[in-house]
């Protein structure tokens, strides 16, 4: 896949993923059971607060390190809270690699004095790179999680890739791997121009 190819599909990959809300919200719940739900830290989360704690300042990403690009607007549902703005670094999306210290996207959350606050991080990969990498194992999984599939076709016309949200910065009271967080909104979300 073209790097071009490669950023288009990403920057609509989180646009996509309210497909999937209804299974990520059967993983959450499963997740609150395991000991990830509001308030409980798993031992991923620390592991992933401790690697990101330097994108607290979103400028770290898009003007310290080579390679990020902000990828959407902040994505918001009707009823069920928000994602947030997706700071992707396509070249990680292309390396076949799961490593909590290195996830794919950063997450934001706009504020009300225009900064944006680090909420969570998102691990993706590309369904068909993933199996040429891994053509005899499982699908993918971080720390025991089994990442979520968006199959194509789909109605954003994205490949089918394997996507996990980790909300390591923000409680999420639909547990620590949900889709969409209720406490995190995009009311701040700075309007376009006319």
């Amino acid at each position: 896949m073209s790097r071009h190819a490669l950023l288009i599909a990403v920057s609509t990959l989180a646009l996509a993923l309210p497909a999937a809300c209804a299974l990520a919200d059967d993983a959450s719940s499963m997740a609150m059971h395991q000991g990830t739900g509001p308030g409980i830290r798993s031992p991923l989360v620390q592991e992933i607060r401790l690697a990101t704690a330097k994108y607290q300042d979103i400028n770290v990403a898009l003007h310290k390190e080579p390679g990020w690009v902000v990828a959407t607007p902040c994505v918001s549902g009707p009823d069920t809270g928000a994602m947030g703005v997706h700071v992707v670094n396509p070249s990680r999306i292309a390396d076949g690699v799961l490593d909590p210290a290195a996830p794919e996207a950063l997450i934001y959350e706009p504020m009300a004095d225009g900064s944006m606050r680090l909420v969570g991080v998102e691990f993706i990969e590309v369904a068909a790179d993933w199996a040429a990498r891994h053509p005899d194992g499982p699908p993918p999984e971080l720390a025991g999680n089994l990442m979520n599939l968006l199959q194509a076709p789909n109605r954003y016309g994205l490949p089918s890739a394997y996507y996990l949200h980790v909300w390591a910065w923000q409680d999420n009271p639909k547990g620590s791997f949900a889709d969409w967080n209720t406490k995190v909104s995009c009311t701040m979300q700075p309007l376009p121009s006319a």
